[in-house]
């Protein structure tokens, strides 16, 4: 179980103007600012859960995800992950963690991936027949068979990060950290390395703390979102309960005959969003007008021939909630 409480971290950062001579002035005095990375953080995640851990950048999230890894060491609070302290503690920790970070590489970039993965069994300590039987079950579910024994720098990026996955669950962590671990792969990779995680999730019950900027991820992946902004953690709740919060807007798409004049007058709750050529799309606040009576408004005054109904997406409920603690 991870258990935060009142996690408070504060960086203090040198600046200076642009300019040879500002340059030399800051050798002799400094200029600094602090910045609260984090503002007394709170939250607590069970065994087997799968969270996602969202917010702008600059909200904290990496700097919550090092101090539970143990990188990085609160200025205050307590953090305390299967018993044990992070940065206490980190031998003993490091062993019960996977972490992948989508723009850091834990593989060599000259050797085969195969002799990373022989170096990580070392650095670990992962006896032979543990580090055969996950070696063998990562290859098969993550299809990198063909690709092990070739350099890191020769992989595509979706090569590598499904590799980069591998080599953060050869020791069998409890727990997982994903940060951006699905950035810049194409739709096939993606696709992939989602119902991987997932598989893990179900079959090993791990536990996984997903951050990323593709709420895609966070809709296939997560139950639960724990929002951050400006260092402080703003909401807390389950995703299906936050989209029906946020589910009185309606999309409708509508084919129609003839020229769609009737649609430049539409009642209260109704808003057109675009017309052309036969097709509009229209907003419906079903606060004030249900869909049924959209419909039947807008079928009573032109011939329609096809319509289709869609909630607001996971991205646009986001969005909303960044507008709505203004961060």
């Amino acid at each position: 179980m991870i258990e935060l409480k009142d996690i408070c971290k504060t960086f203090r950062v040198s600046k200076r103007n642009a300019g040879l001579k500002e340059a030399f002035k800051s050798f002799f005095r400094r200029e600094y600012t602090c910045i609260q990375a984090l503002d007394n953080v709170s939250f607590t995640i069970n065994e087997g859960e799968m969270v996602g851990y969202i917010g702008p950048n600059g909200a904290g999230k990496s700097s919550t995800i090092k101090i539970m890894s143990g990188i990085l060491t609160p200025d205050s609070g307590r953090c305390i992950i299967n018993g044990r302290t992070p940065w206490k503690d980190r031998i003993a920790h490091v062993k019960e963690i996977g972490v992948v970070f989508g723009q850091r590489s834990q593989l060599w970039w000259d050797v085969p991936v195969i002799d990373s993965f022989e170096l990580i069994k070392d650095i670990y300590r992962i006896d032979g027949s543990t580090y055969n039987k996950n070696l063998n079950e990562l290859t098969e579910l993550l299809d990198i068979g063909e690709i092990i024994r070739t350099p890191a720098r020769q992989l595509s990026l979706g090569q590598r990060m499904r590799c980069e996955i591998a080599a953060s669950l050869l020791h069998s962590p409890r727990i997982l950290f994903l940060d951006e671990p699905t950035i810049g792969l194409d739709a096939v990779s993606k696709t992939a390395v989602r119902q991987f995680i997932k598989t893990i999730n179900k079959e090993r019950k791990t536990t996984v703390i997903l951050t990323t900027h593709d709420m895609q991820d966070i809709e296939a992946l997560t139950e639960r979102i724990i929002l951050i902004g400006k260092g402080k953690i703003l909401l807390d709740g389950i995703l299906d309960q936050l989209k029906k919060r946020n589910s009185t807007h309606k999309k409708l798409s509508v084919d129609y005959l003839g020229d769609g004049s009737s649609l430049s007058v539409l009642p209260d709750g109704m808003h057109l969003l675009d017309n052309l050529d036969g097709h509009a799309k229209i907003a419906v606040d079903t606060s004030i007008l249900p869909v049924s009576n959209a419909i039947a408004c807008l079928s009573k005054n032109m011939e329609i021939t096809d319509i289709s109904i869609t909630g607001s997406t996971v991205e646009e409920m986001v969005v909303t909630l960044y507008e709505e603690f203004q961060i």
